[in-house]
């Protein structure tokens, strides 16, 4: 596909008029007739921050991003209005609502988003992080998985992802959870808060393992999501990531799942709850 917009690029798009931030999203970022959710959590966190986070110090963090994906968002403009619930001591909670214009619907919504920004607190809790499980293949064992025009969604041509564990999309698996190591194929350097913006982005970036055990293509969507972060501080973010999933419950047309992220020095980097709508 022509065109391409890394992610660096579709951020400088970015124009700020009050409360409302617009960004232009371009189809190489679609999945399917929309675009992918892992992209608009990442332009939500850079609105809030633009918006709410000038006076904030460096301590203050993304400390959990709560997404409803209400429709699909489609390419163009896509306008993030933010407005700020509460600023305490501590903690910060900012709403941003995605919204684009139909010319026969009118105003329509897209997404909607909480982010929870906390600050470092002093505690006398004793520290308890866990450890990344080894891989079931290192990475340098993996080949790039391929990206198939047509087949595979449009914004996976901006990754590298390469499969350690669990059954590829539509194989007719037996497996419910899977690891795949990825990362950015752009680098999204000089970025003050790009460690946050990735760990939004990569946490989505990969589909539900139950696909794996389908044997005919069917598409998915995310429905809700709920992410806790815990933002690296030392680490290579242009490095590989890596994510686990299990599945929790699959019934309906509906899979729970959770998402372990492991940043690349290996530290947790985020946790997610996600409900994804699975159609047919």
């Amino acid at each position: 596909m022509s065109n391409i917009l890394p992610l660096a690029d579709v951020l400088a798009t970015r124009s700020i008029d009050g409360l409302e931030v617009r960004y232009r999203v371009t189809e190489d970022w679609g999945q399917g007739r929309a675009t992918f959710g892992g992209l608009l959590s990442a332009l939500a966190a850079d609105a809030m921050r633009a918006v709410a986070g000038a006076a904030w110090g460096p301590d203050v963090k993304l400390t959990a991003l709560q997404t409803s994906f209400v429709g699909p968002v489609a390419v163009g403009e896509a306008v993030l209005q933010v407005r700020v619930l509460r600023e305490g001591k501590n903690v910060r909670q900012v709403q941003a609502t995605l919204v684009q214009w139909d010319a026969d619907k009118g105003e329509q919504v897209g997404a909607v988003f909480l982010g929870v920004y906390g600050a470092r607190r002093e505690s006398s809790l004793q520290v308890m992080l866990p450890t990344r499980p080894e891989p079931a293949r290192p990475v340098e064992a993996l080949a790039d998985m391929p990206y198939l025009a047509g087949l595979t969604p449009n914004f996976t041509q901006h990754f590298q992802f390469r499969w350690a564990a669990g059954s590829l999309p539509f194989t007719g698996g037996k497996d419910w959870n899977s690891s795949v190591h990825l990362k950015l194929r752009d680098a999204l350097a000089g970025h003050p808060h790009r460690e946050e913006l990735l760990c939004a982005m990569l946490a989505d970036a990969g589909p539900t393992p139950a696909l794996g055990r389908m044997t005919v293509i069917k598409p998915a969507s995310s429905v809700s999501w709920a992410l806790e972060l815990r933002v690296p501080e030392a680490t290579d973010p242009d490095g590989w990531w890596r994510y686990d999933k299990e599945t929790i419950a699959a019934a309906h047309g509906y899979v729970n799942e959770r998402t372990w992220l492991w940043a690349p020095d290996g530290s947790l980097a985020g946790l997610g709850y996600q409900v994804v709508g699975v159609y047919g």
